[in-house]
C-alpha cells in the first residue's frame, strides 16, 4: 500500500522522480489521444467511406465534450483521491481507444471519442497540482514543468506520430496502440506512484467570481478566437499537404513532425515573451500566424517555399499554446486553477469551431481556401486583444 505523500515525506527522491517521469509519460498518452486523430483523418474517411469534413467533425466531438463538461467535472472530482482517479482516468481510455480501434461505423467512432473528452480535462486539470504534492514545495516548479513537457510533447508531436504511426500499421492499428499505453501508464502508476493528499476544496461559486471580471471574460473569449483560427487550418493540414502539395501519404508524418519540431522554438519564444506583455504577445504571435497560413496556401506549388511557411506557421502556432494559458491565468484576480481550466476550455471551443469552420470551407471554397479564411480569423484576434488592453480589470 502506498504512503501519504505530503510536502515533509521522506520517500527517496528517486522514487519521487520516476512518479512525475511516469505522470509526465501519462500526460503524453492521453493529450495524444486527442490530437492524433488529425492526422488519421485522411485514412479513417477512407477506410469509413465518408468526406474528410465530415472525419473532422470527431475534432469537433471531442473538443466541445472537453469545453462543455471539462470545469464542472473538475470541480465535482476535485475531492476524489488522485492516483486512484488517474489510474481509472487512464483505464477509461485504454477502453475507449479498444473501441475506437474496432469501431465499424463513424457512430460507434464518435461514441469511442466522446467518453475519453469526457476525462481529460480532470487529468489535465490536476496533474500539475499533483506533481507538486508528491515533491513538496521546493521541487515543485521543477516537477509540474516535467509533466507539461508531456503534455507540450503531446500538442507538438501527437499529430504527425499519429501520421506516421497511421501509415506503418493503420489507424485501427493505431488506437489499438494508445489503448496498450493506456492500460502500460495505468499499472505504472499503480506501482510507482504514491497516495496525496487532498488539497483544499474551494466551494464554485466563490472560484467563479472571476467571471464577473470583463477583462478576465475578454480573455477567455480571445483565446477561442486564437484556436478558431489555429485549428480552421491546422485541423485539415494532413490532407492539403497530400492534396494541394502533393506531399507522398508516406511522408506526410514527417512533414507534420518538422512543422512541430520547428514549433519547439515557438513554445521557447512564447515563454520569453509571454511576461512582457500577454496581449502584445497575443497580438504579435497571432500576426505571424495568419501570414504563415495563408503563404502556405500561397506557396503549395514549392517544397522549399512551403517549408519555409510551415516554419511560421509552426513558430506562431506553438507559441501561443502557454501564450493563451499565462494569459488568461494572469488576468484572473483569484482561482487561477479554474482560470487555466477555463482556458482549456476556450482553448478546445476554439478547435472545435476551427475543426467545423474548415469543413464549411472545404464544402464551398475548396481545400485551397483554408489558409485565407484562418488568417482572416487571426486578424480577429489582434483587434480583439487590442480591445481587451483598453478594459479595466
Amino acid at each position: 500500500m502506498s504512503s501519504l505523500a505530503t510536502p515533509s515525506d521522506a520517500a527517496p527522491a528517486s522514487r519521487d522522480s520516476l512518479a512525475i517521469a511516469i505522470l509526465a509519460v501519462a500526460a503524453f498518452v492521453i493529450v495524444t489521444t486527442e490530437y492524433l486523430i488529425v492526422g488519421l483523418l485522411p485514412a479513417l474517411a477512407r477506410d469509413l467511406e465518408i468526406s474528410i469534413s465530415a472525419a473532422g467533425q470527431l475534432v469537433t466531438l471531442f473538443a466541445f465534450t472537453v469545453m462543455l463538461f471539462g470545469p464542472l467535472l473538475t470541480a465535482l472530482l476535485s475531492h476524489l483521491e488522485r492516483k486512484r482517479l488517474f489510474i481509472a482516468i487512464l483505464l477509461i481510455f485504454s477502453v475507449s481507444n479498444a473501441l475506437a480501434a474496432i469501431a465499424p461505423n463513424i457512430g460507434i467512432l464518435a461514441l469511442a471519442r466522446f467518453i475519453p473528452a469526457l476525462v481529460l480535462p480532470v487529468f489535465w486539470g490536476t496533474a500539475s497540482e499533483t506533481a507538486g504534492q508528491i515533491v513538496g514545495p521546493r521541487r515543485a516548479g521543477r516537477a509540474v514543468s516535467q509533466v507539461y513537457l508531456g503534455i507540450s510533447a503531446a500538442l507538438l508531436f501527437g499529430i504527425p506520430l499519429g501520421t506516421l504511426a497511421s501509415d506503418a500499421v493503420g489507424w485501427r492499428g493505431t488506437f489499438w496502440i494508445l489503448a496498450g499505453l493506456s492500460l502500460v501508464m495505468a499499472l505504472a502508476l499503480a506501482v510507482f506512484m504514491p497516495t496525496v493528499a487532498l488539497p483544499r476544496r474551494l466551494r464554485l461559486a466563490e472560484q467563479a467570481r472571476i467571471l464577473k471580471d470583463p477583462r478576465f471574460v475578454g480573455n477567455v473569449v480571445l483565446s477561442v478566437v486564437v484556436f478558431t483560427a489555429m485549428f480552421t487550418a491546422y485541423t485539415y493540414l494532413a490532407d492539403m499537404l497530400e492534396r494541394i502539395a502533393g506531399v507522398a501519404p508516406a511522408h506526410v508524418g514527417w512533414w507534420l513532425m518538422g512543422f512541430g519540431a520547428v514549433g519547439l522554438i515557438g513554445n521557447w519564444l512564447g515563454g520569453r515573451f509571454v511576461d512582457r506583455s500577454p496581449l502584445a504577445a497575443t497580438a504579435a504571435f497571432s500576426l505571424l500566424l495568419g501570414a504563415g497560413m495563408a503563404a502556405s496556401a500561397a506557396l503549395a506549388g514549392s517544397f522549399v517555399l512551403l517549408g519555409l511557411a510551415l516554419s511560421v506557421w509552426g513558430i506562431a502556432y506553438t507559441a501561443l499554446f502557454p501564450i493563451c494559458q499565462v494569459r488568461v491565468m494572469k488576468s484572473a484576480s483569484h482561482a487561477q486553477a479554474l482560470a487555466g481550466t477555463l482556458n482549456v476550455s476556450a482553448a478546445n471551443a476554439g478547435t472545435g469551431f476551427g475543426a467545423i469552420i474548415g469543413g464549411l470551407v472545404i464544402n464551398q471554397w475548396g481545400l485551397g481556401s483554408i489558409g485565407y479564411v484562418a488568417a482572416g480569423i487571426a486578424a480577429v484576434a489582434i483587434l480583439l486583444a487590442a480591445w481587451i488592453s483598453r478594459l479595466r480589470p
